[in-house]
């Protein structure tokens, strides 16, 4: 997990003139001698995101800044994107469901935006702190109950902890009953995933209608119910489309910064062998990922309304410029200027207009589910050196692939007589529409929900 410092040659597979792939397993085992090359061409360089999406890379932290903080130059509509519109992309681009426009906050610019913002931020503020602390403790130990007696005291804390986590918290703030919650899940994870993506996006969108129908006639006290009910009046369609980006947006990149602050903790001296009560570490932990290894990598995708000059590079209208938020955050230029970088806020959250409205949250989230892993596994240790991580070949997101631990295994007898984790039913909800659900959305991957469900109320 070393940073790499200086301009070596073009990467093995990078080559020396035209357009520089992101998305190759090259890229994602080492992206900071990428970035390091990349950095040659000047603030920002040609890339390719996908097989022919072409786009210009922001790699400089100022450049970057600049062009966050200028709405007016540097929009987000993607309707604008002209190799789109021409043709010049292909129909099965993987990069599509990344860049291509939704009707919502993400990708709309001036009074649309801040219409649709101002329902999400205002929706996310009545999320009370020490109400989503105790869920996450209480979804951190549902999750850590079902690998702490694990014969030979292994585990991967992405798959089993990182990963579900954010699926299991998210899906109480938005208000998902079982059956719903289940198949919101199932569409998510297959999404991220890559399994059947297809159908995985029409679960979702399926769900995510029922769940809107459902609030607009039994609201309740959850981020859904909120945003329906605010003065900015969102249709269906627009409410479908927030919920997505919410979701999405918001468990992917919590499970970065969950399962690398982990690793972190467990294998960077800074901070293993501590006390980890306080909490305090953690949190430097959490922070040095989103300055070191920003969750989501590269992305905030901006469309110049006419063409512009950045640094000696013409950057054309109506074509993609995309921020590393990871390379910015790693630009030289910042990270030798000790009193500059002091003063200066990382950008793994965005700036701007478009800055992230549940940066709060989501350090809450991670900070709170690294402690409990921590606090309730007590000797747990990384099963590899932290140098040998490897990560998700993505251009996207920074997140490990797995991240093998070991423990001693914690007895069901020895928890329950301490009163750790609670009693876990081996059944869920009885419920027919729950078990529907369950079956729809396939054995093992989409009755998460109503599995938690049914352990809460056994506790």
């Amino acid at each position: 997990m070393q940073q790499h410092a200086g301009s070596p040659e073009p990467p093995p597979g990078c080559p020396a003139h035209g357009r520089v792939p992101l998305y190759t397993a090259e890229f994602g085992a080492d992206p900071e001698s990428y970035y390091a090359h990349l950095r040659r061409f000047g603030s920002s360089a040609p890339v390719e995101m996908a097989p022919g999406v072409e786009a210009e890379l922001v790699t400089s932290y100022s450049a970057a800044l600049r062009i966050l903080q200028d709405p007016g130059t540097f929009v987000r509509d993607a309707r604008r994107w002209r190799a789109l519109n021409e043709g010049r992309v292909p129909a099965d681009s993987p990069a599509l469901p990344m860049m291509a426009y939704r009707p919502n906050a993400l990708f709309s610019d001036g009074a649309d935006h801040a219409r649709l913002r101002q329902a999400v931020t205002d929706s996310l503020a009545t999320v009370d702190p020490h109400r989503l602390g105790r869920h996450v403790e209480q979804v951190a130990d549902y999750l850590i109950s079902r690998f702490a007696d694990r014969p030979g005291g292994r585990a991967d804390l992405v798959t089993d902890y990182a990963q579900q986590l954010p699926l299991l918290v998210y899906s109480n703030l938005f208000g998902c009953p079982a059956d719903i919650g289940d198949r919101v899940i199932f569409g998510i994870s297959g999404i991220f995933e890559g399994v059947d993506a297809e159908k995985a996006n029409e679960v979702l969108a399926t769900a995510l209608y029922e769940l809107v129908a459902l609030k607009r006639t039994s609201p309740g006290d959850d981020v859904t119910s909120h945003m329906m009910r605010h003065p900015a009046g969102l249709d269906d369609d627009e409410m479908v489309n927030q919920l997505v980006t919410l979701l999405s947006g918001g468990t992917a990149p919590l499970m970065s910064l969950i399962s690398t602050g982990s690793a972190l903790m467990l294998g960077d001296e800074k901070y293993s062998g501590t006390q980890y009560t306080t909490g305090l570490l953690v949190e430097d932990a959490v922070n040095e990922v989103l300055w070191k290894y920003a969750p989501i990598a590269n992305y905030a995708v901006h469309y110049p309304v006419q063409d512009v000059e950045l640094d000696g590079r013409l950057l054309e209208a109506d074509q993609p410029v995309v921020i590393s938020f990871a390379a910015a955050n790693t630009d030289p230029a910042l990270v030798d200027d000790t009193a500059a970088l002091r003063g200066r806020a990382h950008l793994a959250f965005g700036a701007g207009p478009h800055v992230c409205p549940a940066k709060d949250p989501a350090v809450l989230i991670a900070v709170a589910a690294i402690e409990r892993l921590l606090n309730r596994v007590t000797d747990i240790d990384l099963a590899l050196d932290l140098a040998d991580l490897t990560w998700q070949p993505t251009p996207w997101s920074r997140t490990p692939a797995t991240l093998p631990v070991r423990f001693t295994p914690i007895s069901p007898s020895a928890r329950q007589a301490t009163g750790s984790f609670g009693s876990v039913s081996a059944t869920g909800p009885g419920d027919g529409a729950a078990a529907a659900a369950r079956k729809q959305a396939q054995p093992g991957r989409g009755n998460r929900w109503s599995t938690f469900l049914a352990w809460l109320k056994g506790m």
